[in-house]
């Protein structure tokens, strides 16, 4: 069985923009999606912000094992409950892979507690990234470093979590250095940040670029089956303890009665 895998998109700027629909003519979502599916062990769709809950529904994301995500213009219109019901899933152990300007995507947010904040200049850079954990998962077939001939620079500080591993180092010809590959696990759920991917730039074009983003849904593929007790606070009745107990002192809840959220 294929690691089921959704690329969700934005898909404003391919619309309205000539520059970004020469180098996307089918979206970015698009690109990125049949990127992965060169790979037998991915088998990829699409979803975009305009559909119906945004392509998101319950059904589909139940179906869904890596969620790839890109946006930028319009991170606001995402509806707070698909939002939600994505941060959901996560924590039952969907993998997510946030994709450059979707560092500042409510479900990032939501997911890393944490403004998101970063430097950027609009100017593009020559961008070198360094594999700095090479032995890495995310990181197999990727050479020491890479270059990006024109990208968007973002810099420290990058006010994220501290992740549980540095992938990748980013340096731009302005000077500035930032952490453009990060992971962190919520719940079940394993999470990666990469940064490369401005729209009016073919980065997404990019052979190194698309095999770094497949070794990162492989990575975040988690194939036990969904932790859906993760959202239960069960209220145990004293005859299920494991132990003999007496029940004993003052209670605030009635035997049975959930407990306050």
């Amino acid at each position: 069985m294929t690691i089921r895998t959704l690329v969700w998109g934005e898909n404003i700027h391919e619309r309205i923009n000539e520059v970004v629909r020469d180098i996307y003519p089918d979206g970015m979502h698009k690109t990125i999606a049949d990127a992965l599916n060169r790979d037998d062990a991915i088998t990829a769709e699409t979803a975009t912000l305009q559909e119906p809950e945004h392509g998101l529904t319950e059904a589909r994301l139940k179906e869904t094992d890596v969620l790839v995500w890109w946006g930028h213009k319009d991170h606001g219109a995402v509806d707070d409950a698909v939002v939600e019901r994505v941060a959901a899933r996560v924590h039952e152990g969907m993998g997510l892979i946030v994709l450059h300007s979707g560092h500042f995507a409510k479900i990032f947010k939501r997911l890393m507690g944490t403004p998101c904040a970063l430097k950027w200049r609009e100017a593009g850079e020559r961008e070198r990234v360094w594999t700095v954990n090479p032995g890495h998962p995310i990181a197999a077939g990727i050479p020491e470093n890479f270059v990006l001939e024109n990208e968007e620079m973002y810099g420290e500080f990058f006010s994220v979590p501290e992740p549980l591993e540095t992938v990748f180092i980013s340096w731009f010809s302005g000077g500035e250095v930032f952490r453009s590959g990060l992971t962190w696990r919520r719940g079940a759920g394993n999470i990666f940040y990469f940064r490369p991917g401005h729209e009016t730039y073919p980065t997404y074009h990019d052979e190194t670029v698309q095999q770094v983003i497949r070794n990162a849904v492989r990575w975040a593929y988690r194939p036990a089956p969904a932790l859906t007790g993760i959202h239960t606070a069960p209220n145990v009745p004293v005859g299920e303890a494991l132990e003999p107990i007496t029940e004993r002192g003052p209670k605030l809840h009635k035997a049975g009665e959930a407990g306050y959220k």
